[in-house]
């Protein structure tokens, strides 16, 4: 369409919306139903620092009675405008104008976790990637259990912020690849794990697992979405036995260790359970 009408797109791919070199005459948020309500409010923000002076943000709700969006916008924008009344249902469209300047307020939470007796570790979280502003349970399940040896490569898929790899450094592992879909997710992992001293490791941004090298890697570690189907632990599993030595040790944490385990045992031929704080580790 874009070609059609004789204009010119480009898809750019970066942690924060302020990472964009110029600023804009408009934005568009187009707002899903239920969705992360911090992650909204972070999007406003950062949506008043990418446009220039009397740029516009316009703002697609699919409520009609929004009570979420009116308010925030209001505190940072000021004025908001509102559509026409008649829209239909799931059709409710704000617009408001950047007037004057403010200070950049990053949206963020720092947290401190340990694994049983090791040093507390502290992490930076924000909003839109998993373990935002706590330190997930099922992480710290497979943290407790995941057996790392000295000088270990560990693959970290589903990195999130970073805590498991990180933990895993902490136990002696030589080189720590955070891998996660989320660009946000994987600046994030490289910050807390240069901020928790880990020396050697790499971060890959890929939704498909692919970047680190095949049969390389001693130990993978996965704490997949929970609320997703089991596509994204399939994948994990997968790619974990691409990537592991011959002897590798692969992690996988879950909630659902009957599906789960089939694909395991599919994959990798055979695994053993561990039951910790609610939750299954597979080990194969």
């Amino acid at each position: 369409m874009l070609a059609e009408a004789d204009l010119e797109a480009e898809v750019v791919t970066l942690p924060d919306l302020w990472d964009l070199p110029t600023p804009f005459a408009s934005a568009i948020l187009p707002a899903t139903r239920g969705g992360e309500r911090e992650l909204k409010i972070d999007l406003i923000e950062q949506s008043w620092h990418v446009l220039r002076d009397k740029g516009v943000l316009t703002v697609w709700s699919p409520y009609i009675n929004d009570a979420f969006f009116p308010g925030h916008l209001k505190k940072v924008f000021g004025r908001v405008h509102h559509g026409p009344q008649d829209q239909p249902e799931g059709n409710n469209i704000l617009w408001v104008e950047r007037e004057g300047e403010r200070p950049r307020r990053r949206h963020e939470i720092t947290f401190q976790s340990r694994i049983n007796e090791g040093p507390s570790c502290r992490f930076v979280s924000r909003p839109g990637t998993f373990s935002y502003g706590t330190f997930d349970d099922g992480a710290r399940a497979l943290c407790e259990v995941m057996e790392i040896e000295p000088g270990d490569r560990v693959l970290d898929l589903g990195c999130g912020v970073g805590t498991n790899g990180v933990f895993a450094a902490q136990r002696g592992a030589g080189h720590i690849a955070f891998v996660d879909s989320n660009v946000r997710a994987c600046a994030l992992a490289r910050l807390n794990a240069e901020a928790n001293g880990v020396k050697d490791f790499e971060v890959f941004a890929t939704a498909t697992v692919e970047g680190p090298t095949p049969d390389s890697y001693d130990v993978a570690i996965a704490n997949p979405p929970y609320f997703a189907n089991s596509a994204i632990a399939k994948l994990f599993i997968e790619r974990a036995k691409a990537l592991l030595t011959p002897q590798g040790r692969f992690f996988i944490v879950t909630k659902t260790p009957e599906e789960i385990g089939d694909v395991v045992l599919e994959v990798f031929g055979d695994a053993v359970g561990y039951e910790n704080r609610g939750y299954t580790i597979l080990k194969a």
